[in-house]
């Protein structure tokens, strides 16, 4: 009998982790098939055949040629970005959540779409820069100090470390930083132009001299978010727990934020900022993965990955010959989404 009993916890275990690989298995299989209708849907509909030749096969003819302009300069770096950016954006959402144990915490938090908005306006303004490749580095230096400001603002005083004293600072730097880009957009015609186009959150019209680096920074990004999962699941349970266990508190939340910082801030200087995909995805990850983050971040991001590339591709069929930007069709989603977890009580202590 006992036998029976020691084996039952092992067994549930075992069919939790199965469950859980299984979960991710399917989600990889759904970032495929978008990742597939991503490269075939848009403007001119590709079938699999022309698709397959647009990216292997030989230019042999005039439709030929237009077939692998079309998916390899226009769709596959769309694509390629949507993926990166929404893996980016989903572990950045779940990673803030869990620092600041606040279930409605995104990456916006901490100031870095803000950030990365003022600096892309006032390089346009005071230099000229109109090519993404030229301002996408001013708007990650821009998320970059926003990210450490705020840090650095709730590390003193009275309330230092406090998750609540980290939120309030992000909120007071992000409505100040809004400011600051309304002022100088609105005095400057070409700022006003390139920032309407940015606050859109698109994906398209970005090349790979841009998304390399980028994703370059959300691997070193990735990297220290992956390092830190087991300290947060010990952080969750309390400070006075976590610091019992022997978890260095400080040095934890420090890491964190510089990882959220790479991974929101590439993101948002690449595509502009995508509002509610963090979010959003962190709360469907924790309810199919659970609590654990060393299961809810790649569920997040994931789960990212697959709803950015699926918005993308909505976006070019709801107004086709046109389209709607990436971010506008995930804050289409986002809202009614944010707004259902509200009504049905469903927020939960990340």
């Amino acid at each position: 009998m006992s036998t029976v009993i020691e084996k039952r916890p092992a067994s549930g275990v075992a069919a939790v982790r199965r469950r859980r690989v299984l979960g991710l298995g399917l989600l990889g299989v759904a970032l495929v098939v978008a990742g597939v209708a991503s490269l075939a849907v848009g403007a001119r509909a590709l079938g699999p055949g022309d698709v397959w030749r647009g990216l292997f096969g030989e230019a042999s003819d005039q439709r030929l040629s237009e077939i692998r302009l079309i998916v390899q300069t226009v769709r596959v770096p769309r694509t390629v970005l949507a993926i990166v950016a929404g893996v980016a954006l989903g572990v950045g959402g779940a990673l803030i959540q869990g620092i600041t144990r606040n279930p409605i915490a995104d990456t916006g938090l901490l100031g870095i779409n803000s950030g990365a908005s003022v600096a892309v306006v006032s390089a346009i303004a005071l230099f000229g820069f109109t090519d993404p490749f030229e301002y996408v580095w001013f708007a990650f230096l821009g998320a970059a100090v926003a990210g450490v400001v705020v840090f650095g603002l709730s590390s003193i005083g009275r309330g230092a470390g406090n998750p609540l004293t980290l939120a309030l600072a992000g909120q007071g730097i992000t409505v100040f930083l809004a400011a600051m880009t309304t002022a100088i957009a609105l005095s400057d015609q070409a700022s006003l132009n390139a920032l309407r186009f940015w606050n859109a959150g698109s994906v398209a019209g970005v090349g790979f001299k841009v998304i390399w680096p980028v994703t370059a920074f959300i691997a070193v990004g990735l990297v220290l978010a992956l390092s830190r999962l087991p300290a947060l699941n010990l952080l969750n349970l309390g400070d006075d727990v976590a610091r019992g266990l022997g978890v260095n508190i400080a040095l934890s939340r420090i890491i964190s934020i510089v990882a959220i910082t790479l991974l929101a801030g590439a993101a948002t200087a690449a595509c502009g900022p995508i509002l509610f995909l963090g979010l959003m995805v962190a709360h469907v990850a924790r309810y199919l993965a659970g609590p654990d983050y060393r299961w809810l971040v790649p569920y997040a991001g994931l789960l990212g990955a697959v709803v950015l590339v699926v918005s993308d591709v909505v976006g070019r069929l709801v107004v086709r010959p046109g389209e709607l930007d990436a971010g506008v069709v995930v804050a289409l989603l986002g809202a009614p989404f944010f707004a259902a977890l509200v009504w049905r009580g469903k927020f939960k202590n990340a």
